[in-house]
């Protein structure tokens, strides 16, 4: 940082990111790439994925028939990754693991997006529940069926670990593997992910990277949607001084200029902030390596305590005025209705499944039934899932 305050985009050397030529490998041995680091087929084998691909129609607030300007579980994170890419740069992390893990942070989400990942929850309850999370661990370690020796993407332990624990430890102390949601427990019998550390820098700038997107990309659709106006947002701390500044310079802009102008303006904002938040805790702890990083007691890399606290207020408001919203609502309760019907479908009735999930699910006990269906509707697009849920249950289809 410089003595002005501004951000300098030079550091020294500095051996705390993530190095390819020190992974602790795969679990399944294979002859790496001539020509790609082991980040790098990491993420390009995320992204020739079939669950990336069906990103494209998930969700992320409003539902694919919506509109096609609305922002979708793929074009989120392909702006997450961008964002993660330009902080690792910036940070002299390793950009290539940065970006995979934020082109792979929201693999596990269902179709509908928050309303079908509550409906699976709920109907997962008395089978160990569901969580995105763990869902995204087990369709990158067993559910891609793509490769001849394995299953999954056999990916890193690394990114696998920040993939797992992007949002920090998720227990206190190793003998608290019991606590874990059942997925990741589940894979902890193949592989231990140091569940109670933090993860790498690489994985908390993915993180922060899915924050920043979401909040200031989700202003942008719900202004285009017209669930509130410019004039709402004039008393958030972030926003408001933000299209005050527009306004000031540009009185007469159009509404999709101003809309557009105010989020890139709230996007630099927050990427200003953090890196002078996480430029100062590099400088307070100075880790010597990532699995320093790993075994600091805070994340190193942060928003300050004002940006967070306004960052807080943003989403209260976004809860408030976009996801609680009348129109928002009745296609929740609809999502929720056609995830909570297949599901009880077939749970029991597994012989209306695709041939190759009858396969699986052949002498399967109850509990492995319904994480199978439960698997089968993850899975699925919200099209896909609307048009499953009509030839299922429509008696003239």
């Amino acid at each position: 940082m410089a003595a002005d305050g501004s951000i300098e985009t030079t550091m020294i050397t500095v051996n705390y990111a993530s190095d390819p030529l020190s992974s602790r490998g795969r679990l399944f041995d294979e002859p790496e790439s001539n020509t790609r680091s082991v980040f790098q087929r990491d993420r390009d084998r995320i992204v020739h994925s079939s669950a990336f691909r069906r990103l494209k129609y998930k969700t992320q607030v409003f539902v694919y028939h919506e509109g096609d300007h609305y922002r979708t579980r793929l074009t989120h994170s392909l702006e997450v990754a961008q964002i993660a890419r330009s902080l690792a740069r910036v940070l002299h992390a390793n950009e290539d693991m940065a970006e995979a893990l934020a082109l792979a942070h929201d693999l596990g989400h269902p179709p509908f997006g928050h309303a079908g990942e509550d409906a699976l929850q709920k109907v997962m309850r008395p089978f160990g529940g569901f969580d995105h999370n763990g869902q995204a661990i087990r369709i990158v370690t067993q559910l891609e069926a793509r490769y001849a020796s394995f299953d999954g993407l056999n990916l890193t332990w690394e990114t696998l670990e920040g993939l797992a624990k992007h949002n920090g430890p998720l227990i206190a102390s190793p003998d608290e593997k019991h606590r874990l949601p059942w997925a990741l427990a589940e894979y902890d019998s193949q592989q231990d992910l140091e569940w109670h550390s933090h993860p790498g820098i690489e994985a908390q700038i993915a993180a922060l990277a899915d924050d920043i997107a979401y909040n200031t990309h989700d202003v942008d659709d719900g202004l285009r949607a017209g669930l509130f106006t410019v004039d709402d947002l004039t008393e958030q701390a972030l926003v408001g001084p933000v299209i005050k500044d527009v306004y000031d310079k540009h009185p007469d802009l159009e509404q999709g200029r101003l809309i557009h102008e105010t989020t890139r303006r709230m996007i630099d904002r927050m990427v200003d902030d953090l890196l002078l938040e996480t430029r100062r805790r590099l400088e307070r702890y100075q880790p010597q390596s990532a699995e320093d990083v790993r075994a600091m007691d805070c994340p190193v890399v942060a928003l300050s305590e004002e940006m967070m606290a306004t960052n807080r207020s943003l989403k209260q408001f976004l809860f408030e005025r976009m996801y609680r919203h009348p129109r928002v609502n009745r296609m929740t309760n609809k999502a929720s209705r056609v995830v909570q019907d297949l599901f009880n479908l077939f749970q029991t009735e597994t012989g209306l499944m695709p041939r190759d999930w009858q396969t699986k699910m052949k002498n399967l006990d109850e509990t492995g039934k319904a994480r199978m269906a439960a698997d089968y509707i993850a899975g699925m697009t919200d099209r896909f899932a609307l048009e499953e849920h009509k030839r299922q249950f429509d008696l003239y289809e």
